[in-house]
């Protein structure tokens, strides 16, 4: 199973994409980007620069906010851990993956050491998400309708994506067919995540796509020295498949297609900085406000979801009724509907709007304190397909207020704009670049489709408008 994603890994990064995969890929590429920049302000991206500049080492590949190249596998886990601590990442949907945050930094590095040139960083990153995707996707319980992965507590975006990535990055780094198949192999026995600190706190989750891109760097680097896996290391009795999902999985979503059809046109953007099963509260909140409902006259707020999204965003209800923090705040659903009501920054909440300050805001709270989260039929039966939302409010006067929201907004039903997409960008590098070097990046990265370098996107990278001594 594993050499033919590798063959497709090869043949794509030779051949190069169809059209409308090679412009998806350059707005996901984009989308990630911005995310990294903006999220370099955190202390946690300063502790992760920190840690990446001590290891020392050959400089091959830049970080954001570092201010010499460092080690491929450093600089991937520095803008690995940067790409997913927003929760502004992009989201595949059933399988509840972001692929985009493992893909994008461990190719950005993998590209820059191995000079590859931008249609085959693009290529390269297509590949990596339809393997992290398609893995994801065996994972898939249609019965249940959820994933084993996340039944059993592990953080498949970082699971699945160690692997993809490890065999985009080995092709970036001018490795063959097989190098590849032995880079994706070794990756097997790196990949991992426990996603508990959703429910109960904790920095570690904006560690996993970081450590999973570091785990793929080594993986091709080792697999480029003569390191060897197993060519059953995913289906084989003692397997990937076996040790995560007790040996139940679907083979046909890893392999039905495989080269032919993309996954990277209908994985959503995110719209807002928060966990995705928030985004339909946050839609509602937003729509009632725009009919006039104000949040000082709302007297109580029924957020009816999906039954399984409960347990992320809605318990223990206290907790997720007064976050300490913007970090926890970002997987509550009573203050995202808050934020929708009383926020409005970039599409409609923007980062701003997930402060430490707001989380612990008295009046924030006295609303959040109004807002009940339970699981609603019908949100239900569109799960995971969509996570929708429902929301009624109670007003002081005694009438009742509801909106529904079945598809999320960023996906293929609700898409963004090019226009859209470029203000989420602007708005997060705004927040360490100046304009003329928001515009360079820009540029570099649309002229990725037409062969551009890899690096001229990291270029800007010494001059962030950062804090603390790199």
């Amino acid at each position: 199973m594993i050499e033919r994603l590798s063959a497709m890994t090869a043949s794509a990064v030779v051949a190069g994409l169809p059209g409308p995969i090679l412009e998806s890929t350059t707005e996901h590429v984009l989308d990630t980007v911005g995310i990294c920049l903006a999220a370099s302000e955190l202390d946690t991206s300063a502790a992760i620069r920190a840690f990446a500049v001590s290891q020392g080492g050959r400089p091959e590949s830049r970080a954001f906010g570092v201010d010499h190249p460092l080690p491929a596998p450093l600089a991937a886990l520095v803008n690995g851990t940067l790409a997913h601590s927003l929760d502004f990442d992009d989201t595949h949907l059933p399988s509840v993956l972001h692929p985009s945050a493992t893909i994008v930094p461990a190719c950005l590095a993998a590209a820059e050491a191995g000079g590859a040139d931008g249609r085959q960083f693009l290529a390269a990153t297509a590949a990596g998400v339809e393997v992290c995707v398609r893995l994801g996707m065996a994972g898939y319980n249609p019965d249940e309708r959820n994933s084993t992965y996340f039944d059993r507590g592990q953080h498949a975006t970082s699971i699945c994506g160690a692997i993809g990535a490890a065999g985009a990055a080995a092709a970036l780094l001018g490795c063959d067919e097989m190098e590849i198949a032995h880079a994706m192999a070794i990756a097997v026995s790196m990949a991992g995540g426990v996603i508990e600190a959703n429910r109960s706190g904790g920095s570690v989750k904006r560690l996993h796509c970081g450590w999973a891109a570091q785990s793929a760097l080594s993986a091709a680097l080792l697999a480029q020295r003569g390191f060897t896996g197993p060519a059953t290391a995913l289906e084989g009795r003692f397997g990937f498949f076996t040790a995560f999902l007790t040996g139940a999985y679907v083979p046909e979503e890893v392999t039905e297609g495989l080269g032919e059809h993309w996954v990277m046109p209908v994985v959503h953007f995110k719209p807002y900085p928060a966990n995705h099963f928030t985004h339909a509260g946050i839609d509602a909140a937003l729509a009632l406000r725009a009919r006039g409902v104000r949040v000082e006259d709302i007297e109580s707020m029924t957020l009816g979801v999906a039954e399984p999204t409960i347990r992320t965003i809605g318990e223990p209800l206290e907790t997720k009724r007064s976050p300490e923090t913007g970090y926890q705040a970002q997987f509550s659903g009573p203050y995202t509907v808050v934020a929708g009501l009383l926020g409005g920054s970039g599409l409609g909440v923007g980062l701003d709007d997930f402060t430490d300050e707001l989380a612990q805001s008295p009046e924030r709270r006295r609303h959040m304190a109004k807002v009940s989260v339970v699981a609603d039929p019908e949100c239900t039966d569109l799960f995971p397909n969509e996570f929708p939302a429902v929301l009624e409010v109670r007003l002081t006067d005694g009438r009742v207020e509801r909106e529904r929201i079945v598809a999320n907004r960023g996906g293929p039903a609700r898409p963004l704009a090019l226009e859209e997409l470029e203000v989420k960008f602007s708005d997060n590098a705004a927040r360490v670049l100046d304009p003329p070097e928001i515009a360079r990046v820009r540029a570099a990265v649309l002229a990725l489709a037409m062969g551009g370098p890899v690096a001229d996107i990291l270029t800007p990278a010494r001059r962030l408008k950062l804090s603390e001594p790199t």
